[in-house]
């Protein structure tokens, strides 16, 4: 089973392409860094952790793609992805471009994990309709594949409408879309359409899950998807279960600070579980 890791990278914590070179020369299968365009200091929606007070981090994330972009010319195997990004939030088109750049650069090691966002406010700023951001996540990933794969891409969709464009560079392999959120038949159907695997949040009710997406899978025409649990706090008996499960990777959650925070952690992790 590979390890990956993810902390929650800011302009205060261990810079992303230092702590990717750590995690890869530690044996590491991936590094995973959140995104948050900003935080409106006015808010009703409720911290997702479930706090009284949003934690500052979260108006402190750093851009991905250009943190993940240092990253790549710094390592050779690691895969590095988004966990998680917000394509509500974003310009389809101008997206894709960051994307299969980055991809290109790092030689296919890119992955997306991908969330519908829980910051309302946030995604005001953004003009995104609240009670409709899955389906414009949906509308924006499908419009990405289009552009990432063919010569002459088009869509015609009810958030996303382009006519036939030319858009290089294409990525150097498939980019995996992995989406994040809770089980459910909404979710599922997501999946089974257009990604590539689950991103379930610390990992709980898995196991009782899993039956629900292989139907899911199933009635879409496909197999069965990745499930990688994604901000686990290690333990054997939590890694044994997921491997009980056939789960292959497991993303594993460092402290969001500098170096003499993070690396004893990662050699901790590193001499326990791998």
């Amino acid at each position: 089973m590979r390890l990956g890791i993810t902390m929650f990278a800011t302009d205060l914590t261990m810079l992303p392409h230092e702590l990717a070179k750590e995690a890869e020369e530690r044996g590491f299968a991936s590094l995973y860094i959140p995104e948050h365009t900003h935080i409106p200091v006015a808010r009703t929606t409720a911290p997702p952790t479930g706090d009284a007070t949003l934690a500052a981090e979260y108006a402190r994330t750093l851009d991905p793609f250009v943190a993940l972009a240092a990253a790549a010319v710094v390592t050779e195997r690691i895969t590095l992805g988004t966990g998680i990004l917000l394509p509500a939030q974003r310009d389809p088109i101008v997206t894709a471009k960051a994307v299969a750049t980055l991809d290109r650069l790092a030689g296919g090691r890119i992955a997306l994990g991908v969330g519908y966002g829980w910051n309302a406010e946030e995604g005001a700023d953004h003009g995104v309709p609240w009670k409709r951001r899955r389906a414009v996540v949906r509308e924006h990933v499908l419009a990405m594949r289009e552009l990432w794969t063919r010569d002459e891409a088009s869509f015609a969709g009810e958030f996303v409408s382009f006519e036939a464009s030319w858009s290089w560079p294409k990525p150097a392999g498939r980019v995996p879309v992995l989406l994040g959120g809770a089980p459910g038949p909404t979710l599922f159907a997501h999946i089974a359409e257009y990604g590539d695997g689950w991103l379930p949040i610390g990992g709980a009710g898995i196991r009782e899950a899993l039956p629900d997406l292989r139907r899911a899978c199933a009635d879409a025409g496909r197999g069965m998807v990745r499930v990688v649990p994604f901000g686990t706090v290690p333990t054997p008996e939590k890694l044994d279960y997921y491997a009980s499960i056939d789960v292959e990777e497991v993303v594993l959650r460092v402290p969001a600070g500098g170096r003499d925070a993070v690396l004893p952690v990662l050699d901790e992790y590193a001499r326990a579980h791998l």
